[in-house]
């Protein structure tokens, strides 16, 4: 009898214990369904998240990243768009996000975000800041950029080589280093293949506002450029370029579709090679804040767009050129000796500038006609 209430007491443990064990999830059910959930990204966009540049080009670069996790924008994401950098409008916005919405992770898209974001992260030691551009780093908030350098270096031979005129324009946002040396890039490419050719800088204050932008574009046109590149969020100086029907050189994506008889090129970035293991990491427990991201197209992380029916004949085998040197490390774009617009030595022969003079440059190499707000 104290056999058989044994083997029943037995049975009834190895039932309880098979129900519980059916209750768990396994490695193939994906703690994802649970970790998913936990993930929650809150996106602040300087632009429209449509603007055919800048902001789209980092939401496609999150949402790529999400979906290559098993994840989906629509599930894991919430953003807000058209918040400008240079007022504190993002601060309400980031603490809507963690206090409402459940966000554990912050991205903030624009340099003027950067020290509202630093502050807002010691009041939230939980959540994770990413924040793209700028210096500003702190135990739970990191920041990220990329070579863009490279690629604009390769846009300038494609600009270099198609000028008639010697003149190139250069719609340029704010007048912070990340621009100037984007400026310096490209114009250290048109004189790679064009020594004879300048590049005129026209300032439009602003990231986003097609009107400024075209406004700008047309300006530089009148003024005989019959090349213009941009440091700009829309396709705006695209379009202006081919209503004079001239040539041009876009940022951030493929502005072909924008301005298909005039576009030749454009420095393009792919966002997801950056924020996918960025995400993974915050996901897996194992981010750590503090860091400073900074590479280029070793990694794919930047790139130019393929050349079109536009450009010069001989573009795409000195774009291979440079290309492979700039990948295998044999040539760097700030390599001496380099000179500013007065004629002062600021490289010399046989060196290069340092990560830490390039985020701080503020001088226009020789070939730059344009002044800096010092």
């Amino acid at each position: 009898m104290l056999k058989k209430s044994l083997l029943v007491l037995l049975s009834f443990v190895l039932v309880l214990s098979l129900v519980g064990c059916g209750s768990k999830k396994t490695g193939s059910d994906k703690e994802g369904d649970e970790s998913s959930d936990d993930l929650k990204v809150g996106v602040i966009y300087v632009g429209a998240r449509a603007d055919g540049g800048w902001s789209t080009t980092h939401y496609e670069g999150i949402k790529n990243a999400l979906s290559n996790m098993g994840l989906s924008y629509e599930k894991n994401a919430i953003d807000v768009e058209s918040v400008r950098d240079d007022n504190d409008d993002c601060i309400a916005k980031i603490r809507s996000f963690i206090e409402k919405d459940g966000v554990n992770v912050i991205i903030g898209t624009s340099y003027g975000y950067g020290s509202k974001m630093k502050a807002l992260s010691k009041e939230y030691p939980e959540v994770a800041f990413l924040h793209c551009s700028g210096g500003d780093t702190a135990d739970n908030m990191s920041n990220y950029f990329g070579r863009i350098e490279q690629a604009r270096f390769l846009s300038g031979i494609a600009a270099g080589l198609k000028t008639k005129t010697n003149k190139i324009g250069y719609v340029a946002a704010m007048q912070i280093p990340e621009v100037v040396r984007g400026a310096n890039a490209f114009a250290l490419g048109v004189k790679a293949v064009n020594p004879n050719a300048k590049v005129v800088v026209s300032w439009t204050n602003t990231w986003y506002d097609p009107a400024v932008e075209k406004a700008t574009a047309e300006t530089l046109l009148t003024g005989g450029c019959d090349v213009i590149a941009q440091h700009q969020d829309s396709p705006a100086a695209q379009e202006a370029a081919q209503a004079a029907h001239v040539w041009s050189v876009g940022y951030n994506s493929d502005m072909t579709s924008a301005a298909p008889e005039a576009h030749l090129t454009a420095p393009i970035w792919n966002w997801d090679k950056y924020y996918q293991p960025e995400l993974e990491k915050i996901q897996a427990g194992t981010w750590k804040g503090g860091e400073s991201y900074w590479k280029g197209m070793d990694v794919g992380l930047v790139d130019i767009s393929p050349l079109t029916k536009n450009a010069a004949e001989g573009t795409q085998a000195k774009i291979d050129e440079y290309s492979a040197k700039l990948k295998d490390g044999s040539f760097d774009v700030f390599s001496g000796e380099l000179k500013d617009n007065e004629g002062n030595v600021k490289v010399k022969a046989g060196s290069k500038l340092t990560d830490a003079d390039q985020l701080g440059m503020m001088w226009f190499v020789e070939n730059v006609e344009g002044k800096i707000k010092q």
